[in-house]
Order: structure tokens, then C-alpha cells, then sequence
């Protein structure tokens, strides 16, 4: 009976020291001297050399470069938060807001992105009545002329039995000057 309790009192010292060592031991690399040690394995990985000479500037190693335009983030007195955002990426160009609605209620969207010669993308998206970050986005629509001459806003609005009829209660544009709402 006493070998099975030297036994079981062995198990239980092993189970409790195993632990405490590899705390104690520290992270793989890390010498005595509070350095590193040159042996150890890089904990980063190179960076990736240049892209080739003639290639697409956009073309970031990863994929292509999304670039993003965005106003400021702003707030209604009624509780609606948005910031609307003009994207580019490879040779298309699309609008996206990022919105929460703090009102209680359901709300009515429209998202427009307009582009040169007049023409606009329209996307009505429906904001539901949860206090929780969401985003809307038009489709995606190929680049034409400069990027300068596109604007993406996005309008909020109480709902009022049919889209776009009650009143307005945010305005948020990708290229709004100040940090002021109209």
C-alpha cells in the first residue's frame, strides 16, 4: 500500500512540475541575456522583394490595391452614424457607407454613387432597427475618366409607409469638406 502512494504522490509532483519548467523555460529564441538568440528561427518573414519593372503599380503582392476615398464619419441628433467611402480597385470604381443605426427604428437608405457625364448608380438598402455596424455598396462599375469626378453619397431617412418619403436625417458624402452633417 505504501509503494501505491509513493506512486500516486510521483504522478501528482510530475503533474505539477511539468508546467512550472515550461513556464519558466520562456519563448523559443530568447537567450539568457534578455536577447535573441541567432540560432533561433526569424519570427517574421522576409519582405517580399519589389514587384518586377513593367509591372501593374497596383499590384501590391498581394492581390490588387483597393484605394479608398472617404468623408468624414458623421452623426444625425437622431442617432445615425455613417461615413460613405468612393473605392477603387484594379479598373473599378463602386461606393460603400458604413452606417449604425441608434434610432430604435427602421430606416430607409440610398447610396448614389455619381460618375463623369452624368451617369449614376443608385443602391436603396434597407437599415434595419439594431444599434449594430453595417455597410452598403453598389455594385462595381468600370472606371471612366478620373477619379476626381466621382462622388458617392449616401441618405438616410425615417421610413414612412413607402421608400424615400419620410424625412431626411443624414446626408454622408465621400468627398465632404468639413466635419459638419447637412
Amino acid at each position: 500500500m505504501n509503494l501505491r502512494l509513493l506512486a500516486l504522490g510521483g504522478a501528482v509532483a510530475c503533474a505539477l512540475a511539468v508546467p512550472l519548467a515550461m513556464a519558466s523555460a520562456g519563448q523559443v529564441g530568447d537567450a539568457p541575456d534578455g536577447g535573441t538568440d541567432p540560432k533561433a528561427p526569424a519570427a517574421l518573414p522576409a519582405p517580399s522583394p519589389a514587384p518586377p519593372a513593367g509591372s501593374s503599380p497596383l499590384l501590391l503582392g498581394l492581390g490588387l490595391a483597393t484605394a479608398a476615398r472617404c468623408g468624414p464619419g458623421l452623426t444625425s441628433p437622431e442617432g445615425v452614424e455613417a461615413q460613405t467611402c468612393l473605392l477603387t480597385q484594379g479598373g473599378d470604381t463602386w461606393a460603400r457607407t458604413y452606417y449604425r443605426n441608434a434610432t430604435g427604428r427602421a430606416l430607409d437608405a440610398v447610396l448614389s454613387l455619381m460618375a463623369p457625364e452624368g451617369r449614376t448608380v443608385r443602391m436603396r438598402c434597407a437599415v434595419a432597427a439594431e444599434d449594430e455596424p453595417e455597410t452598403c455598396e453598389t455594385p462595381r462599375e468600370p472606371t471612366r475618366g478620373t477619379l476626381d469626378a466621382y462622388t458617392a453619397v449616401a441618405e438616410f431617412s425615417a421610413f414612412a409607409g413607402k421608400a424615400g418619403e419620410g424625412p431626411l436625417l443624414l446626408r454622408s458624402g465621400s468627398n465632404s469638406p468639413g466635419a459638419e452633417g447637412s
